[in-house]
């Protein structure tokens, strides 16, 4: 019978107080990566964020982006630059002119 292998698994991390959560979560912040990315980052250094009480997004506070809405957001000014520099280009108006009209729909869906 062939020996089975020996699984590594993650040591376990030592638990943050709550203060030291939401400033290595505001750390991460000012990197610029979104709410989702932190969770990942965090979930990868063996910090669950279900053992805080309070809510990534919650900690960041006003200054959380919606990554959906950041994402069209930044689609929508790629598509602005193209056209400006392409105005024989009549299906890049059209897609400018579908993708403002999603991110008017996100927004007030959001309520931003």
């Amino acid at each position: 019978m062939p020996k089975a292998k020996e699984v590594k698994k993650p040591e376990k991390a030592k638990k943050l107080s709550q203060k030291d959560y939401e400033k290595k979560v505001l750390e991460l912040a000012k990197k610029g990566i979104t709410s989702e990315k932190i969770g990942e980052s965090l979930k990868r250094e063996g910090i669950h964020s279900k053992e805080y009480s309070k809510k990534i997004s919650k900690i960041l506070g006003d200054k959380y982006i919606n990554p959906d809405l950041k994402n069209v957001e930044v689609k929508l000014e790629r598509i602005k630059k193209h056209y400006t520099e392409n105005k024989q280009d009549k299906r890049s108006m059209r897609e400018k002119d579908r993708v403002f009209a999603q991110l008017r729909k996100l927004k007030k869906y959001f309520k931003v």
